[in-house]
């Protein structure tokens, strides 16, 4: 059979039914050791993306993970940052420090939720997606996990932060800056949905937080020998 169909094949096949691959056909791909197998790459990537996760969720998903960060800190939506940047001055920004600080408690509440969905994300890898992976940039493993996982984590957290903001009082917040807004000559108007679109803010930046430290995970194992804490790790990154 042409080995080209036979690559075809392979390459559109789940890691965990080829175990035995070995993947130094392509472009010699081979690592320490000798080449490597379909089955050491899934472990080894699995491995790295287990400790980004892990190395994520216990960053954010703690008190003042997000709030006490100033790289993942999740700011007021951009209505009331000029809101703030008015009231601020006048020392009238109680209630949008408030709002923001319970913003962020909901996103630390919210994240640890996330890790199954991670980990299920793996389970598609065929061998194109592992090789590509290993041979790409500094958060290959970060970027595939975003584009499959995104939509689903988003689903998943908006009912988890509308809980924790609901626990954190953020939700109550809002309502109590939307009323005294509308005693503000030409004060913006923050409208019926300004609830809903505090859980969207929430959600998306509670993510992208998640996403810069696994990246960051990422690309400390593929730099640094000694974030390869394990046998498969070296084996399939380099000593």
């Amino acid at each position: 059979m042409d080995r080209r169909i036979v690559l075809f094949g392979l390459a559109a096949t789940p890691l965990a039914a080829c175990e035995t691959f070995d993947p130094s056909i392509l472009d010699g791909i081979g690592g320490v050791g000798g080449a490597l197998t379909a089955g050491e790459v899934a472990l080894g990537l699995k491995a790295a993306l287990d400790n980004g996760v892990g190395n994520a969720l216990s960053n954010v998903g703690v008190l003042n993970g997000f709030l006490g960060n100033d790289v993942v800190r999740i700011p007021l939506p951009k209505v009331l940052q000029d809101v703030q940047s008015v009231l601020a001055p006048l020392g009238a920004d109680t209630l949008l420090v408030e709002l923001q600080t319970q913003l962020n408690r909901g996103a630390e509440k919210a994240a640890p939720v996330a890790k199954n969905i991670f980990l299920d994300a793996i389970r598609g890898l065929t061998i194109t997606d592992a090789f590509d992976i290993l041979r790409g940039p500094d958060t290959a493993a970060t970027e595939y996990l975003q584009s499959r996982t995104t939509s689903q984590l988003s689903q998943l957290f908006a009912p988890i932060m509308e809980t924790a903001l609901n626990q954190t009082g953020a939700l109550r917040l809002v309502d109590d800056v939307s009323s005294q807004l509308k005693a503000v000559p030409f004060g913006p108007n923050l409208g019926a949905d300004a609830r809903n679109d505090l859980i969207r803010h929430g959600v998306d930046y509670g993510l992208r937080g998640v996403f810069h430290f696994i990246g960051e995970e990422e690309k400390a194992i593929r730099a640094n020998p000694a974030k390869r804490t394990s046998e498969i790790l070296r084996r399939v990154f380099g000593a």
